[in-house]
């Protein structure tokens, strides 16, 4: 897939993360944010880079498309993506949960 070109929509999303989970997945919403587990270690940014894999994988955008723009060493981070729009990111958070 080509990378976003410049003007593409974008979306942010507010994320909680589980590091050190058995499988990734997202879990559930809390609050404005939604839970995300993923299995990498909270050490040296492998959850982080391991969450924007799962997103960039689920949304079907590049990884590059995909990085934590706040709260690079807290569970609470703020992430964007680049080539997805703000409702297809909220359609793709109700569908990941059933909802």
């Amino acid at each position: 897939m080509s990378r976003p070109r410049a003007g593409a929509p974008a979306a942010v999303l507010n994320v909680w993360t589980q590091p050190g989970a058995p499988r990734e997945r997202v879990v559930a919403r809390m609050g404005e944010a939604v839970k995300i587990a993923v299995a990498a270690p909270p050490e040296k940014g492998r959850a982080n880079r391991a969450l924007e894999r799962f997103l960039a994988r689920e949304l079907g955008v590049p990884a590059a498309a995909v990085s934590v723009a706040a709260g690079g060493t807290s569970k609470h981070k703020v992430v964007r993506i680049e080539g997805v729009s703000p409702e297809a990111l909220q359609s793709w958070v109700k569908a990941s949960l059933g909802e």
